[in-house]
């Protein structure tokens, strides 16, 4: 059976697979119009016929909220409270922008109902559904064309039998449904709604891509989806909860860094993964950060996924002069089509057209030589451009990489400083087909010690994905204050989540003796707004005084505590492929490796570069700055600063 795992971007499809004990990586170009023909020719070029047990990350969920291409979705919650969704927060992200205007709902005011029935906070009944009301609301429905309803009461999830029937009533009507009590079983009505409504807004594309790519595999082939939590979960189940897929190429990314990572001695990591759109990065502090206050186009969503942060600042970045005459990169991207201009098509400088008139991309060797850049096309667009700015085409060059750089590094701060870790005790995990371009450079800025570069960085999160478990996420709103908050009384609790864990996990394949479960609490302070996720461990109240002084800065031991959530993270092991150990030999690189001296624009000026194939580096060769090291699906830069060596992992782990 061929293993495969695949991983869709804005620019290229990534593919890494293995075939008996041979290991192999792919790109092609991808296609918005249907990301599923690139997929299906991946798939196609690296197996053909034998049997496949395909990883898939996917950003069909992602695309429909951000380009807002759903389904025509509806919105049925209690009578009085049909303006939640419009309501939100009432909070504003960003202060000081005086012409902020928040986005509005997924859901039109029009198809958002409210109906008789209540449960109140006991979870007893005060209210009955009336069963004719949700018939009428469906007739209401069909007139108006809706394809799919999220449905989201209050307190659903201490009883969740008015959602049950309002969805039993509305799948006979032909709809997707998505009910809150199965997506968030948590308190807070408005992230639940929104989370709900994400889900119902995706499902039926989602539904629609599974089935698609599903009617071209064989019975024999088995097709897995990543989620935004860092593990996979099956076909069947992503088709009723997509909304956990929302990050689910960059989840990819975090897991194979923190594998890798982890297996060559490295705890603490930063992970840097620059595509062709945006550049992602994400914390990893002994194991990924989860969080459950993650938005997605200021849409919150409350299922658990990785704590990455994004910015629209990728290989793709389009480059330009604004009205007030100074230089901007991003956050609108040249995408696979037309590209940037040195692919062929493109008219608008982007960051990779800068990298290559600095001598940083070398086009004899990009994607392994299959994909031809066109230098000469650059030229004129760089002297235009620079003359309209008053300054050299170099200058305008390392401009446009430095404004990027800045940009990249205010995102490894929010996610470092501003959560009160220090980016010095982190090694900087650099991977996507252009982050080795500018790793060293945020590195240094950032006095972080060393840079880490895998093997195949520019197919990371396609690793990721084969490396990764099945995982699934259970929570429940509990309020636990004063005398409750005890052991046994929060393990009862657990019981009940363990048991759907256990029994979702075999239904999806995997064997009791397979199956581990990790344990959360979500407490605070009472009389606070807001939760911080603690290990459930055996002094769980001393470990959330500690958590709360990492990350306020203070803690207050005489101040009562509470347990809002319980939840538990249900890990199903894999069988995975082994990354294999080698024995260091010596640090002379070989003479193969080197494979011509260049010159290479430095801080103002050209310096004699060694270009070397990281093919033919062994484990223990040294390198020195300045370098350039090429690879089928990415190009490192070593800079004049820095020096770099080849571990046991065939890593190339950079010194700053």
């Amino acid at each position: 059976m061929v293993i495969i795992g695949v991983d869709t971007g804005g620019t290229f499809t990534d593919f890494i697979y293995k075939d008996g004990d041979k290991w192999g990586v792919f790109k092609t170009l991808s296609t918005p119009e249907n990301p599923a023909k690139a997929v299906l020719f991946g798939i196609e070029k690296v197996a053909k016929d034998k049997p496949k047990n395909i990883t898939h990350g996917s950003t069909v969920a992602t695309n429909a909220v951000l380009e807002r291409k759903g389904a025509k979705t509806a919105f049925i919650t209690n009578k009085g409270f049909e303006d939640i969704l419009f309501i939100g927060r009432q909070n504003r992200e960003k202060l000081y922008d005086l012409h902020y205007r928040k986005n509005p709902p997924l859901v039109q005011k029009e198809l958002s109902f409210g109906v008789k029935g209540r449960i109140i906070y006991t979870g007893e009944e005060i209210e009955k559904l009336d069963e004719m009301e949700i018939e009428e609301v469906a007739k209401v429905l069909k007139k108006k064309g809706v394809e799919s309803v999220a449905v989201s009461f209050l307190f659903s999830f201490l009883n969740p039998e008015h959602e049950e029937i309002v969805e039993k009533v509305l799948k006979k009507h032909g709809f997707e449904v998505s009910i809150s009590s199965k997506i968030v079983p948590e308190f807070r009505e408005y992230e639940r709604s929104s989370t709900s409504v994400i889900n119902a807004y995706v499902m039926p594309k989602m539904k629609g891509y599974i089935s698609f790519l599903e009617n071209y595999l064989s019975k024999e082939d088995r097709l897995r989806i990543m989620q935004s939590n860092g593990g996979v979960i099956s076909s069947e189940t992503v088709k009723e909860q997509p909304v956990r897929t929302i990050l689910s190429g960059p989840a990819g990314g975090v897991v194979g860094a923190w594998k890798i990572g982890k297996l060559a001695g490295y705890e603490k990591l930063i992970t840097f993964d620059m595509g062709g759109t945006s550049t992602d990065v994400s914390l990893i502090d002994g194991k990924p950060i989860i969080t459950t206050e993650s938005k997605i186009e200021g849409y919150p969503v409350k299922v658990p996924v990785i704590d990455i942060h994004t910015v629209g600042a990728g290989g793709g970045s389009i480059a330009r002069i604004d009205s007030g005459g100074a230089l901007t990169v991003g956050p609108e991207s040249a995408g696979a089509d037309p590209g940037p201009i040195c692919y062929g098509k493109g008219e608008e400088i982007t960051i990779t057209d800068a990298n290559l008139f600095l001598g940083r991309l070398i086009p004899d060797y990009f994607l392994g030589g299959n994909m031809k850049l066109h230098y000469e096309r650059i030229v004129p667009y760089f002297e235009k451009m620079a003359k309209k700015a008053g300054i050299t085409p170099l200058e305008l060059a390392e401009g446009i990489l430095e404004i990027a750089n800045t940009k990249m590094e205010k995102a490894i701060r929010v996610i470092s400083v501003e959560r009160g870790y220090n980016p010095q005790e982190f090694s900087l995990f650099s991977f996507g087909g252009a982050g080795g371009l500018h790793a060293a450079f945020l590195a240094k800025v950032l006095g972080i010690p060393r840079v880490i570069v895998p093997q195949n960085p520019g197919i990371l999160s396609a690793m990721g994905m084969v490396l990764s478990d099945i995982v699934k996420d259970y929570s429940l709103t509990v309020m636990l204050t004063g005398k409750s908050v005890n052991k046994e009384n929060i393990k009862r609790f657990f019981r009940v989540l363990e048991e759907k864990a256990f029994e979702d996990l075999k239904r999806e394949g995997i064997s009791e003796n397979k199956i581990k479960v990790e344990k959360y609490l979500d407490m605070r302070y009472k009389g606070q707004s807001f939760e911080l996720i603690v290990p459930f461990v055996d002094d769980f109240i001393e470990a959330f005084h500690k958590e709360h002084e990492r990350v306020y800065g203070y803690s207050n031991r005489k101040r009562e505590v509470e347990v809002v959530n319980v939840r538990i993270r249900a890990i199903g092991e894999t069988e995975k492929p082994e990354l294999k150990k080698f024995n260091l030999v010596s640090e002379k690189v070989p003479e193969g490796a080197l494979l011509e001296r260049r010159k290479v624009y430095f801080d103002g000026k050209w310096i004699e570069t060694s270009v070397y194939d990281r093919e033919k580096l062994l484990p223990g060769n040294r390198i020195e700055g300045a370098a350039i090291v090429v690879e089928y699906s990415s190009t490192t830069v070593i800079p004049p600063f820095a020096k770099a060596f080849v571990d046991e992992y065939k890593n190339l782990v950079i010194e700053v």
